[in-house]
């Protein structure tokens, strides 16, 4: 049975996040599910999962995974509150763990936090294969933004490519994050480039342009041809010095440092403390 996928646009973030099912009644996943934050009050909402839920429950799905494609630095993850309230497993590329290690001493967690990706249900190695019901899923490692960047490939026509491509007249991912290299990404990029020309791609962001509503779904065609970083004209060492010259100029996402503490943790909050208030940290002059 086909995938059918409904994606949700959250003007906020810019972040796409999608729902994949086969048919209403049946099992779904959901991709980089976004919990609102306001970072002037401190203050986290759910309307933005809570249409994710909206949906799920009007169609009758069941939700079996909740894929992250790697840990954001500019959304909370909502996969917690959505496991939470509607079951299923979070799942993240096994390289999370890296990460993690990282952002561990970037932050000074507490002891307690192990960077062995346990805070997670399942960690997906490069290539390994699952299911969403009858639906064939293959994970694709594609490093580069963050080394832990995974994208699925759904049904052998669908990519949720993550931090990794956006749409043609946006370009690409950052690289200057922890961890980034942007011959890696380079690779990355040109791996799924090298999918059959009619393979549909979701983005999770979108920026658009001056102009252009936000749109989210791309074709290998389309980006190699359309791309302004990354089509079939560009090479390996002319992306490197576009990407590093752009990235230097680049402002930090304005909420890497709430979300990234979360994120690692699979969406969780940081434990409370002895009266029962969640804090998140904020280290000074490390950004």
């Amino acid at each position: 049975m086909t995938a059918q996928i409904e994606g949700f646009y959250d003007t906020a973030t810019a972040t796409v996040s999608y729902v994949i099912f086969e048919a209403s009644g049946g099992p779904c996943a959901i991709v980089d599910p976004v919990l609102d934050y306001d970072a002037k009050a401190g203050r986290i909402h759910t309307d933005s999962a809570d249409r994710i839920i909206a949906f799920v429950n009007e169609h009758r799905l069941q939700v079996q995974w909740l894929l992250e494609t790697h840990a954001h630095a500019d959304h909370l993850s909502a996969s917690a509150y959505l496991r939470d309230k509607l079951g299923g497993q979070i799942g993240i590329g096994a390289q999370i763990t890296a990460v993690q290690k990282v952002f561990r001493d970037i932050y000074n967690l507490e002891p307690s936090f192990l960077p062995d990706g346990s805070q997670f249900d399942r960690l997906f190695d490069a290539d390994e294969a699952f299911h969403i019901g009858a639906i064939p899923v293959k994970v694709l490692h594609v490093p580069g933004h963050t080394p832990a960047d995974i994208a699925y490939l759904v049904d052998d026509l669908h990519v949720f490519v993550g931090d990794t491509l956006f749409m043609p007249d946006v370009g690409t991912a950052r690289c200057d994050f922890p961890g980034g290299d942007a011959e890696q990404m380079y690779g990355s990029i040109k791996r799924l480039l090298n999918l059959p020309s009619h393979t549909r791609l979701y983005m999770c962001h979108d920026y658009p342009p001056a102009g252009r509503e936000a749109c989210w779904i791309s074709t290998v065609a389309e980006q190699r041809e359309k791309n302004i970083h990354v089509s079939d004209a560009s090479d390996l060492a002319s992306f490197v010095r576009m990407r590093t010259t752009r990235d230097v100029s680049l402002s930090v996402p304005a909420l890497l440092l709430p979300a990234l503490q979360v994120n690692i943790r699979a969406g969780n909050l940081p434990p409370a403390d002895e009266s029962g208030l969640c804090s998140l940290k904020i280290p000074v002059n490390r950004f």
